[in-house]
């Protein structure tokens, strides 16, 4: 037995199961190690950002990780901005770098660099094998780094270590230290808040809290405790739909953002972080709620959520028996007819959305309207990007159905963004993945188009407008598409686009609608 076997049973013995890879010579030992590993489902990216986005969209869905397989720096700095997207969305993750043999590292090769530095910023935990006798606990402390709390792992592999020879053992399952027992000063103290300043307490929820049970328990706290529900501006996954609580996502822009909290004297986060500005601004704050508002926290990331708002409930005396409102009919709106826009895609989605199925949005300021219609829609999982790293949506979508292969996974796609990691169609074609992208093809960035304006702009040139717009020539997602092995077709009416959404919706596999707003 080498390295490298070893490290394949050490994740199988701890259920990851799934390997997302762009493998390179150093990684060769550990690709024959996965042909003798039948358990172990190896899937292809061509581009490293697939293959982390992948592997994040399929944490978020199963709460465990998945690994990855990168070629030495290079081949991880090209996966770095989905890994940004998954720290931020703390999705655990064990990425496997290769890297060149210890004794030929001082040989400073071609491909010789700093992995560790490169891994750092976008890692959670980072760790180097140091020969064939430390695979083991090398590959048992990644997995628990994964998980304690959830987050990304990086685990270097020097080819000598996966080559060099091992004792046969048999590895068993990781053992993780339990959930801390809930804080219950800190539920006094926001319960304290609340009977305080009712109608003025906001409440923030994320992770494992904006999960349909637990959402059902915020929910009594909202309407019986005359709090004020939130969700953060970038989603990780929540449940959304019909019968369940629905938070107000606080919105992106600054101005909104600011108003939608002006009122809040206290604010409570339950997994999640204070709100803050994307990025400054002249003139406007950073932080966005009033400088005067208390922020408390409930409970935090690697916490108990769940427990911490039911703790938080019996404080307050809320009954499971106490109703909250959810939403139900969907709104009395016409069907839009006529050319195409942004507003009838996000209609006609959310109308036609089967249940559970699983939202991937990457289309950032096309699909806006989609977030509030959801409240409305059959049951299903949300998700978006959470770094502000674009490029995320089709990787992500690509894991989520690998994560759930029985539910069908819909796409919301700027034609900006998916033009990052349009390599990730070839992926859902190989591995005939139920997936259906729209891609918003409004043949610009338009939110750098808002930006401008938030920045101060208000008239661009022909220069500025050369760096913000995608025509001359106008991306041909129909074409892209079919070269990747993904059947497309396009609308520019909202007749066609329903008629091809319906088609899409009705059939299993990967189906892209270039939706011409």
């Amino acid at each position: 037995m080498n390295g490298a076997d070893l490290l394949c049973d050490v994740l199988l013995a701890n259920d990851v199961t799934v390997c997302f890879a762009n493998p390179g010579t150093s990684e060769m030992h550990f690709v024959a190690a996965l042909d003798r590993k039948p358990e172990m489902r190896c899937v292809l990216g061509l581009f490293e950002g697939v293959v982390t986005g992948a592997a994040d969209g399929y944490a978020r869905m199963t709460d465990r990780p998945a690994a990855t397989l990168l070629h030495t720096g290079p081949g991880l700095a090209n996966g770095l901005a989905n890994m940004h997207n998954a720290r931020r969305a703390r999705s655990p993750m064990i990425n496997i770098v290769g890297d060149h043999a210890s004794y030929h590292l001082p040989l400073d090769a071609p491909l010789t660099s700093d992995i560790e530095g490169l891994a750092a910023p976008m890692s959670n935990w980072v760790g180097r094998v140091k020969g064939p006798a430390d695979i083991a606990p090398a590959a048992e402390a990644a997995f628990r780094a994964s998980l304690t709390p959830p987050g990304v792992a990086t685990l270097i592999l020097p080819a000598d270590a996966a080559w060099g020879e091992v004792d046969a053992i048999s590895p068993g399952k990781v053992k993780l230290a339990p959930l801390p027992a809930v804080d219950m000063a800190a539920v006094r103290k926001v319960a304290e808040a609340i009977r305080a300043e009712p109608g003025r307490v906001g409440m923030v929820v994320r992770g494992q809290a904006a999960r349909a049970d637990a959402l059902e328990i915020a929910g009594r706290i909202a309407a019986t405790g005359d709090v004020r529900l939130f969700s953060e501006v970038l989603i990780a996954r929540m449940q959304r739909g019909r019968g369940r609580f629905a938070p107000t996502r606080i919105p992106y822009p600054v101005d909104a953002a600011t108003t939608t909290l002006r009122d809040i004297d206290v604010l409570v986060l339950v997994g999640a972080k204070e709100p803050v500005a994307f990025f400054a601004y002249p003139g406007k704050p950073g932080r966005l709620v009033p400088d005067n508002c208390q922020v408390l926290s409930l409970a935090a990331h690697g916490e108990d959520l769940k427990a911490a708002l039911e703790a938080l409930a019996d404080e307050l005396g809320i009954k499971p028996t106490q109703q909250f409102t959810a939403a139900t009919a969907f709104p009395d709106e016409p069907t839009p007819s006529g050319g195409l826009t942004d507003d009838a895609i996000a209609l006609s989605v959310a109308r036609k959305l089967p249940a559970n199925a699983i939202v991937c949005d990457e289309a950032v300021t096309s699909a806006r309207r989609f977030f509030a219609l959801s409240a409305y829609a059959a049951p299903h999982d949300y998700m978006m990007g959470t770094g502000g790293s674009i490029g995320g949506g089709i990787p992500m979508a690509t894991g989520a159905a690998i994560a759930c292969p029985d539910r069908k996974v819909i796409n919301l796609e700027a034609d900006g963004s998916g033009m990052y990691t349009v390599q990730g169609l070839w992926t859902q074609a190989r591995e005939k993945l139920d997936v259906v992208t729209i891609v918003f093809s409004n043949r610009t960035y338009a939110i750098l188009h808002g930006e401008m304006t938030n920045v101060g702009v208000n008239s661009i040139g022909e220069n500025a407008r050369r760096m913000l717009d995608l025509d001359h020539p106008a991306l041909d997602w129909v074409a892209l598409a079919n070269g990747m092995g993904v059947e497309a077709a396009r609308a520019d009416t909202c007749e066609r686009f329903d008629a091809l959404l319906d088609s899409a919706l009705s059939r299993p596999g990967p189906f892209l609608i270039e939706a011409v707003i």
